[in-house]
């Protein structure tokens, strides 16, 4: 082991340190705010997936935080109130959501439709938390699904796959109202999914979760400005008759205008714990997640460079960093290491475990186990 690290220390010794870990981030704080968090309890009894949330088995299960401004806390506050809860069993996710509107309205009703052009209610799933291979799952208030895959976000040249199915996925809406009737005021529409784990897998194998297990996942419901012209509701324009952009309200909030950054989502923690029981279970940031923050730091610096100079920079002091560096995370000392071509390139970060992980330019994270001695 004395040999490993005397060997890491020649391989990325350095002559400076990197800025200290709290200035790290400096014009990119909104990208590396702490993903919001969320513990979902086992249930023995499922629940009836009929829109209504009064269940006892719901009863008991936590909201999550209210939504937010997809770019963070210094947008506006969102106008209506929108929050989740979440249970599992061996079988399924189940989410229950509510969404306080005062003017339910929709208007499609067929299936995979581009549901966001509605108000609508947004789930995006990453079951093993490696920036690609995930899942997308939207629905108005007609309870119209749309529901796609994709390989990787869009940014890397993802495309959607849009005739995939979330195939056994219950899905049922009520509305504390009346639908599309301008004439009265509602209160709200309620959600509720159970969504099978045989329906998420990659390559043939489904991602059914153990307890202290945890997914990527977030949360996002589009609202449209509307107005309401001959007993109908119309999308509000502007001066050019260009319809008003729409309003994105998350969970976590992802610091752009942008739900493809799925190193942003938030943490599903899975507990076989009950619901019922008292002791709230903790989910511990894993030292590896906070790591991979300063990978991602790397990977969006070299984008913009690529930008400006159609090539990746082949030095951290290209990007405005001291050359083979390192910086304390949790009072560890990590090493960073970068090698570039012309259009490539992997960054390295080795911890203290001699653990590396590694970043590329397709935002590609892997881990490389420690070499063994001969």
């Amino acid at each position: 082991m004395r040999i490993l690290k005397l060997l890491l220390l020649s391989l990325f010794a350095l002559p400076s340190p990197w800025v200290r870990a709290q200035t790290f981030f400096k014009d990119k704080e909104a990208l590396f705010t702490e993903p919001k968090q969320y513990v979902t309890y086992f249930t023995a009894q499922p629940p009836l997936i009929d829109g209504n949330l009064n269940e006892p088995v719901w009863q008991a299960a936590p909201w999550s935080d209210t939504f937010m401004d997809i770019e963070g806390e210094a947008k506006p506050k969102p106008t209506y109130q929108t929050r989740f809860k979440m249970l599992w069993n061996d079988t399924c996710l189940f989410v229950a959501a509510e969404l306080q509107e005062p003017q339910v309205w929709a208007t499609l009703k067929k299936h995979d439709a581009i549901i966001y052009h509605d108000n609508d209610f947004e789930i995006f799933i990453d079951p093993d938390n490696d920036g690609r291979h995930y899942y997308e799952i939207e629905v108005n208030a007609f309870n119209t699904l749309f529901d796609l895959f994709l390989d990787k976000p869009y940014r890397n040249g993802g495309i959607a796959v849009i005739p995939w199915q979330a195939e056994g996925l219950q899905s049922r809406v009520q509305v504390q109202g009346t639908i599309n009737q301008p004439q009265d005021t509602d209160k709200s529409w309620t959600v509720e999914m159970a969504i099978p784990f045989r329906a998420i897998a990659k390559n043939n194998k489904s991602f059914t979760p153990q307890d202290k297990d945890f997914w990527r996942i977030n949360f996002s419901r589009v609202q449209w400005d509307v107005f309401v012209k001959n007993n109908a509701y119309v999308k509000v324009t502007n001066a050019q008759g260009k319809v008003n952009p729409e309003h994105n309200w998350v969970w976590s909030p992802q610091g752009v205008i942008n739900m493809h950054f799925p190193e942003r989502w938030g943490y599903l923690f899975f507990s076989r714990q009950a619901v019922a029981e008292e002791t709230t279970p903790a989910f511990a940031l894993p030292y590896a997640e906070k790591q991979k923050k300063y990978l991602w730091y790397l990977y969006y610096q070299q984008r913009e460079y690529y930008q400006k100079h159609q090539h990746y920079a082949r030095s951290f002091s290209d990007l405005g960093l001291p050359q083979n560096s390192s910086i304390k995370i949790d009072d560890k000392l990590n090493y960073f290491k970068l090698e570039t071509s012309t259009h490539q390139f992997m960054a390295y970060v080795t911890g203290p475990d001699a653990v590396t992980y590694t970043i590329n330019q397709d935002g590609y994270i892997q881990k490389l186990s420690p070499k063994k001695g001969p």
